[in-house]
């Protein structure tokens, strides 16, 4: 089996590739994730989890290197990292009581022949009515600045959702590990 190489360096990306129990390391590429004009946001995460994962090609040769890239959309909308409370606030008051879909990008490069596979996962969030004063306490209490969206589905914004729906729910996390497996076993890769 080639090393594998998590182009990423998201600790929730971490923790949901240690649960295949597989060695890896990481490194963070550097790209350009600006949105272009007129790209749609799944054609972006696609072509931002490709380049994380070749932006690490030739410093990594002989790994299979995974990328991803998420956003979430609310109506046409893409909603970046909060980066502060007032963005997060803002996006969940926008939120409350809609459906937010959260577009996961996936790449799985073979830097050895080039082969490149790439997916996007889709995952729908829909919100409970969320007054200005519920969204304060979750935000003082988890701090979700740096999450697309402005909450942790692991944690304590699954008390925001009314319901969820997807076929997995990792990918609204960052990391789609159904999807990923799929990746992993057509480059022979075993698991478990």
């Amino acid at each position: 089996m080639l090393p594998l190489l998590l182009a990423s360096s998201s600790p929730y990306r971490r923790e949901l590739l240690a649960r295949l129990r597989l060695p890896f390391v990481c490194a963070s590429p550097d790209i350009d994730e600006a949105h272009q004009p007129n790209e749609t946001a799944t054609a972006l995460v696609l072509r931002l989890a490709e380049q994380k994962a070749r932006a690490l090609a030739e410093q990594h040769p002989g790994h299979l290197i995974i990328g991803s890239d998420q956003v979430a959309v609310l109506g046409e909308q893409i909603l970046g990292k909060p980066h502060d409370f007032e963005r997060a606030h803002r996006q969940l008051s926008n939120a409350s009581g809609k459906s937010v879909s959260f577009l996961t990008g996936l790449a799985l490069l073979n830097s050895v022949t080039g082969e490149c596979q790439v997916d996007c996962v889709p995952f729908t969030v829909h919100f409970r009515e969320l007054d200005a004063e519920r969204i304060t306490r979750y935000l003082h209490a988890e701090q979700p600045y740096d999450c697309a969206g402005s909450f942790k589905a692991e944690g304590l914004g699954v008390s925001l959702f009314r319901a969820t729906e997807g076929s997995d729910a990792t990918s609204l996390v960052g990391l789609p590990l159904i999807r990923l497996v799929d990746m992993l076993l057509a480059e022979g890769v075993q698991i478990p």
